[in-house]
């Protein structure tokens, strides 16, 4: 193992890769800390350092951005502006027959569709860096009533806030823009890497906090179990039913193609985190309803605004546990079916000559498929769904943080992340030495 992680640091090319991903990596850090223009910065800690934990609505987005969202940083929209606009496009390939096509045409299409997705993501970095600053400004981004929490911003003139939105859209563009770059020029997927950084910078402060709050013996009772999950989170997305496909030979010319046995991979969870961001955003809706619906001082406020505050808001009540679960299993089920066509695996198939062992061509196959697919989803959507509620489950029997680190869209994205990249590395040592980093 340590020979090979010599390997990487004495090969010329990926030495390099490896320091310009790790040299955007730390830039991209460093933004998450500098404070957006007419940006109070010590009020702004004070509240930190008050309210450890993010409120319910902007505890994702939060994760998402390293923590810079609520210091109102110049990145503080983080990833997730970039990470909604491809949920978006890629769900409107059902809805629009355009997307669809330009999927369909290759890597003209899809430069496209990845053109679509930037312009998406400065429309919807706008829209959220305009409510974030709105609500920094109201005083309700921090649950505390302390005076600095409602003066964060120094100066509320039109210039000022417009200043601010251009600042943190433009932030988010240059997120996009470093992403790319680690693509083309690094190690790994750009877009994941970051989104594996800003949720890793949160860990060591979260398992401190633990320590802190909770005592060292639950300290080392959490990262017992946080193994535990890692491992077993490992095991299940590397897991994936294999359904063998045979090709039958042709004669093209003078060239004999086919004959080969290949399969088609299925995994148990086809669906990664979308399911668990999803249903963590439809959860947000009704809490964003009630908090714009909050009364005057003197006044009581509404039945269904105090029945929305005691049952959905609350990450250890049981009411919100079951819908969160049940959301998971439905929106797994929902994307799978949305990613993964039958129908469209089958006739490339029939195409190519290709056919399962004992199923017919056509429909039969796609049939086949269906019902492989319809059974495998359903112990990864039990799945998705027990992992998302970790954090909340520790919530309520331990006290322990809300942003629980092992557990929910943070642990299967640093799982899923740190896989690809080892991969992704493996695959350019064995290019190289005919020996990789995994054995």
């Amino acid at each position: 193992m340590f020979n090979a992680i010599g390997r990487i640091f004495r090969t010329p090319d990926l030495r390099r890769k490896l320091g310009f991903t790790l040299g955007i990596v730390a830039l991209f850090r460093l933004g998450s800390f500098i404070p957006a223009p007419f940006v109070d910065f010590g009020n702004v800690q004070a509240c930190l350092a008050a309210n450890q934990t993010a409120t319910g609505l902007y505890d994702l987005v939060n994760l998402f951005s390293g923590g810079a969202l609520l210091q109102l940083s110049i990145f503080a929209l983080g990833i997730m502006p970039y990470i909604t606009a491809s949920i978006i496009v890629q769900l409107l390939r059902v809805v629009i027959p355009h997307f669809e096509t330009l999927y369909k045409e290759g890597q003209a299409g899809q430069s496209r569709l990845t053109q679509y997705t930037r312009y998406l993501t400065i429309a919807l970095g706008v829209l959220q860096s305009t409510t974030l600053i709105t609500v920094a400004r109201s005083g309700a981004l921090f649950p505390s009533s302390a005076p600095e929490c409602s003066q964060l911003i120094t100066n509320d003139a039109w210039y000022a806030i417009l200043l601010m939105v251009i600042t943190m859209t433009a932030g988010t563009g240059l997120i996009m823009w470093m992403g790319e770059l680690i693509t083309e020029r690094g190690i790994g997927n750009g877009m994941s890497l970051l989104i594996f950084t800003s949720i890793a910078a949160t860990f060591p402060g979260s398992l401190w906090a633990i320590g802190i709050a909770r005592g060292w013996d639950v300290f080392a009772i959490v990262l017992a179990i946080g193994l535990l999950v890692v491992v077993a989170v490992v095991f299940v997305e590397q897991s994936q039913r294999r359904i063998p496909v045979q090709y039958a030979k042709r004669m093209v010319g003078r060239r004999t193609y086919g004959g080969n046995n290949t399969y088609i991979p299925i995994k148990v969870n086809m669906a990664g985190v979308v399911p668990v961001i999803f249903a963590s955003s439809l959860l947000y809706l009704p809490a964003l309803i009630a908090q714009f619906n909050t009364p005057a001082a003197g006044e009581q406020p509404q039945a269904w605004v105090t029945w929305i505050t005691n049952n959905l808001t609350q990450g250890g009540h049981p009411l919100y546990m079951l819908m969160y679960f049940l959301l998971i299993v439905g929106f797994t089920y929902f994307y799978v079916a949305i990613t993964f066509n039958p129908d469209e695996v089958s006739e490339n198939m029939k195409k190519y000559g290709g056919f399962i062992p004992g199923i017919r061509a056509g429909r039969p196959t796609a049939e086949y498929l269906d019902y492989v697919l319809t059974r495998i989803t359903l112990p990864g959507s039990f799945y998705l769904g027990f992992i998302a509620l970790i954090p909340l489950i520790a919530f309520a029997m331990v006290g322990a943080d809300q942003n629980f680190p092992f557990g929910g869209a943070s642990i299967l994205i640093i799982v899923g992340v740190g896989l690809e990249t080892v991969k992704q590395i493996d695959a350019q040592l064995q290019q190289r030495h005919y020996e990789g980093l995994l054995r």
